[in-house]
């Protein structure tokens, strides 16, 4: 147990601008160890928080109104590797890509693949349903979970899900991943894992202007074609990158799309050939294919460090993710460009273009009061401008303490009550992450005003 300040100050952060201090942390080893400090929690009603290993971008694992952070760090083993059955248990600290790597040598991989994948665990991927660039072909966390072991607001153990195929009466698993924490916390995941394809090819198509590139995302899908994935980054952005990574990006470029299609050998080539097409019609310099896994792997690199990579031109950058229809990727860059103009910044793109995930990036130093709030206020009409196009609050990152707020902007007063009524079906006292998800009108003030009169228990 750790509740020194400087102790404490370690964990008031995650990958996000936002900031939440517990009074306590605990490390369980097992899920009976989360199941007597949810216990406690709830008899004292002290605020709990679940964290794995801090990389979440929407605050969603800090604790907001202080009590107990339960860290999962020490719970990271696999438990179960069924192969045949194409299956793996794990608890939910282990790392993601770990998954991958312990199932390499059977042909089999986890197809949820984040960009933090080296560091961020499952139980956190599970909380905030997360993405990454082959969710355009393989979906996103929630499609890879069958089964879920949960401790429950009161500290009872349950399982919901089937290792194998669907089970009967409500779908538990589905409504739990992406619940961000309020209504149990996960203690071991079962997902699928996913054969490797026979064939795989990583194009680089290269792009005077952003806007061909983002009309290129736009005719792809219209004529048929769901690659693996399909990425953007601006010229501005894959510079800073390519000085970094040097993963072979044009620096003269305007922007980039690097696509994988995957597949039967035959359909592979059918789709990059068809790929080319569309981006030679809408202007494209090149198209370059890796020539072999090498190549290909340090063009991923360099997507996949980008954000690491911008840390060499400004103290912090701002992370942020919206969700617009493909067909107005155009509009949407340029009213980024018009945002950041504005506010005084050079917002930098890369980003999830197959499937409209946005994650502009603001650069500023957060030693300066003004810029910090000039960030704060670009970022959210980056996000409103995403809603009024027709899209959403979130892709991948999850709402948290982030985005709460906004949620107003999507859901009525009808759709908050019915959200609420299964909340409290689940975790009635608030106890679990109060302050995530809701508008502060509509969420857990009432565990707040409660918690100042209780301690937290030694």
């Amino acid at each position: 147990m750790l509740d020194k300040t400087e102790d404490l100050l370690l964990y008031e952060f995650d990958g996000s601008v936002e900031k939440g201090r517990p009074d306590v942390i605990v490390f369980p080893h097992t899920t009976d160890d989360v199941s007597r400090i949810v216990k406690l929690a709830a008899r004292y009603e002290v605020p709990l928080v679940g964290r794995g290993a801090g990389t979440g971008l929407s605050g969603g694992a800090l604790a907001r109104g202080g009590g107990i952070m339960v860290v999962f760090a020490r719970m990271n083993r696999i438990l179960e590797l069924d192969l045949e059955n194409c299956r793996a248990v794990v608890q939910p600290g282990v790392v993601n890509l770990d998954i991958t790597r312990a199932v390499e040598p059977a042909g089999l991989y986890f197809a949820p693949d984040p960009s933090s994948a080296k560091s961020s665990t499952i139980g956190g991927n599970v909380a905030e349903n997360a993405g990454g660039p082959h969710t355009l072909a393989y979906g996103v966390t929630t499609n890879h979970v069958v089964a879920l072991e949960l401790v429950l607001p009161d500290g009872e153990i349950v399982r919901v899900g089937s290792k194998h195929g669907d089970t009967a009466g409500y779908d538990l698993g589905g409504l739990l991943v992406g619940s961000e924490g309020t209504l149990a916390l996960v203690t071991e995941v079962t997902v699928k894992l996913s054969r490797k394809a026979e064939s795989v090819k990583t194009l680089l198509a290269i792009f005077e202007t952003i806007e061909d590139a983002s009309q290129a995302v736009s005719q792809i899908t219209a004529n048929g074609i769901t690659p693996a994935a399909c990425e953007l980054l601006d010229g501005w952005t894959l510079r800073i990158v390519e000085d970094y990574v040097h993963a072979g990006y044009p620096r003269d470029s305007g922007a980039v799309l690097l696509i994988e299609v995957e597949g039967l050998r035959e359909a592979v080539e059918e789709q990059a050939a068809a790929i080319t097409k569309v981006c030679g019609n809408c202007h494209s310099r090149e198209v370059r294919t890796a020539k072999d896994d090498r190549e290909r792997d340090l063009l991923w690199k360099g997507r996949k460090n980008a954000f690491g990579a911008l840390g060499r031109v400004a103290p912090s950058n701002y992370v942020l993710d919206g969700v617009i229809p493909r067909s107005k990727l155009p509009q949407a860059l340029e009213r980024i460009r018009q945002i950041g103009t504005k506010y005084g910044f050079h917002i930098g793109n890369i980003f999830h273009a197959g499937d409209g995930n946005l994650h502009p990036i603001v650069l500023y130093d957060p030693r300066d009061a003004q810029q910090f709030a000039r960030a704060i206020a670009a970022a959210e009409e980056i996000i409103r401008a995403c809603v009024e196009m027709g899209g959403a609050l979130t892709g991948e990152h999850g709402i948290g303490m982030e985005k709460n707020e906004l949620m107003g902007l999507l859901f009525n007063d009808a759709d908050f009550a019915l959200m609420r009524r299964i909340h409290d079906a689940f975790n009635p006292d608030c106890v679990l992450n109060p302050g995530k998800l809701f508008p502060s009108n509509k969420g857990c003030g009432e565990i707040r005003i409660r918690r100042k009169e209780t301690s937290v228990p030694k």
